[in-house]
């Protein structure tokens, strides 16, 4: 009983290598042509898909998942405010974050297919063979810094428009003074700008395990080459 125990586990574990060992042959397999090109039609399916779903309206404001609220130190008092009769200008700041959100992200386009085009083969076998939002973090690692600064201006536009704005600017910029505001919260526009690339980035990121879990269903025989070695 305990040979045949052995025997079986013994099994497992040889089949469990062999599955690993032509992992590896098959992602050896691929040229460097075939997986740069790859990554390249996945990213740019990634980038197109989030861009177009959130930089149209209601892209933020009807989405859950990346819908803007307002910054931590007004939903704190947000009741009070609400009881005091200020909920319409609430409402107007929150409509006015996620607008000025998908202005911004509706420019993303071109740099984030720039940053595709600037992908190296080493880039591409590195993300292929990382986890599930390498391609994400990519895009991160390429873009955040340089569309936050395209971004800002566009918000500062949108936001301008609310008066509570300003005076969020106002008491957080004293807030900040006292310890009791850091980072982005400290500017309205800076807040909607971070929270404009988090959700662009989170839709990258979804689209991406879409393309990572079924890339036959992405009807891309070259996506489901590349990608399909890692099922």
């Amino acid at each position: 009983m305990h040979r045949r125990t052995f025997s079986l586990g013994c099994l497992a574990v040889a089949l469990a290598l062999q599955h690993r060992l032509a992992q590896a042959l098959s992602l050896d397999e691929l040229s460097s042509a075939q997986a740069s090109q790859g990554l390249r039609t996945a990213l740019e399916r990634g980038a197109r898909a989030a861009v177009s779903e959130l930089g149209r309206t209601g892209g933020f404001m009807g989405n859950d998942q990346v819908r803007i609220p307002l910054p931590g130190y007004l939903q704190d008092a947000s009741r009070l405010l609400r009881a005091l009769g200020q909920g319409e200008r609430l409402d107007a700041l929150v409509a006015a974050m996620n607008q000025a959100a998908e202005a911004a992200v509706a420019l993303a386009k071109d740099m984030l297919v720039g940053a595709v085009k600037s992908m190296n083969i080493q880039d591409a076998k590195a993300i292929l063979t990382g986890g599930e939002t390498a391609v994400t973090q990519f895009f991160v690692d390429r873009t955040r810094q340089p569309l936050g600064e395209k971004f800002l201006p566009i918000v500062n536009r949108t936001t301008a428009r609310v008066q509570l704005a300003q005076q969020y600017n106002q008491l957080a910029n004293k807030a900040s003074g006292l310890g009791l505001i850091k980072g982005d919260a400290v500017s309205i526009e800076r807040y909607v700008t971070a929270k404009a690339l988090d959700g662009l980035y989170f839709m990258i990121g979804e689209e991406e395990k879409k393309i990572r879990r079924d890339p036959v269903g992405t009807g891309s025989a070259l996506l489901k080459k590349v990608f399909g070695v890692l099922q």
